[in-house]
């Protein structure tokens, strides 16, 4: 097991270089499994449940767990979360279950929970579902959100972004999500070996340090851009979504309904703009 902070195990290698064959150390990108539990109160009776578990690098345990709430519209700021703690119990357990207890008052629903998590699971069967799912969520469009940012800011981004990426420095297997301003400053970076859980890791940050809503901010992906990632961005109000990847088709689609700007193959050289163009200036 890898105590939080650290994402990354040293394994031992046998590399062929030029026909020969030579052992040596490797840092590799550590992934274990993440549960989330949640505490709270149902007509004066506590409940525990745990509500997901994820494969993740460890590091920003935390954040990852707030912005993966967040996201599913549980919590809405931070006074809905009383307290976040590991799970005391079996050694090998220490660091991989995360307990966040919720405020009185905040309206959880598991069976609501268990709806969208089903319709997240099946969007590439069922495009149309998954976004009616959005709508149920409450989100609105991000349509008027006047933000407009330079090309040369936009196909910097993604060079910044690499400059930050400590851990696929030293591993090479690392997503990484970033939070630009319209200056082309990264604010914020988080790395995991899951795209989706990098987003997780930077919106919960942001969530903690009292940044979202985040309208006036530009996410940078390091990847693709799935429906997933684009469902996140929408709920914290990231109206801009560069990616160094190409977007799939529900990403799109979900971009466009909701007025997202999304980009794909972002780089010096330049990048495809799928929907929203408006905001991107010359």
């Amino acid at each position: 097991m890898i105590s939080p902070g650290k994402g990354f195990s040293r394994v031992t290698v046998h590399r062929f270089t030029d026909g020969d064959l030579v052992n040596q150390k490797d840092a590799v990108a550590v992934e274990e499994p993440l549960e989330i539990r949640l505490e709270y109160t149902v007509a004066g009776v506590l409940q525990r449940l745990p509500i997901s578990i994820t494969m993740r690098t460890p590091g920003e345990d935390f954040e990852l767990a707030i912005g993966f709430l967040y996201a599913e519209g549980i919590i809405k700021n931070r006074e809905d979360i009383v307290e976040i703690s590991y799970c005391q119990g079996e050694e090998l357990q220490k660091y991989n279950v995360v307990l966040v207890k919720l405020a009185d008052g905040v309206g959880f629903d598991p069976k609501v929970l268990a709806r969208n998590f089903y319709t997240t699971s099946s969007c590439g069967v069922c495009g149309k579902a998954s976004l009616e799912a959005i709508d149920l969520k409450g989100c609105d469009p991000v349509s008027d959100v006047d933000l407009g940012v330079s090309s040369n800011v936009l196909r910097g981004m993604p060079n910044t972004l690499r400059e930050k990426q400590g851990l696929f420095e030293r591993t090479g297997g690392i997503h990484a999500a970033g939070l630009f301003n319209t200056s082309g400053e990264c604010l914020l970076v988080q790395e995991d070996v899951g795209r989706h859980n990098a987003v997780d890791k930077l919106v919960g940050q942001a969530f903690l340090k009292s940044m979202v809503p985040l309208e006036r901010h530009i996410l940078t992906v390091s990847g693709r851009t799935s429906f997933e990632i684009m469902q996140k961005a929408l709920v914290a109000r990231l109206s801009i979504v560069a990616a160094v990847g190409a977007p799939s088709s529900l990403a799109i689609d979900l971009a466009e309904k909701f007025g997202m700007t999304l980009l794909g193959f972002t780089s010096r050289n330049g990048f495809n703009v799928y929907t929203g163009a408006e905001r991107v200036r010359g």
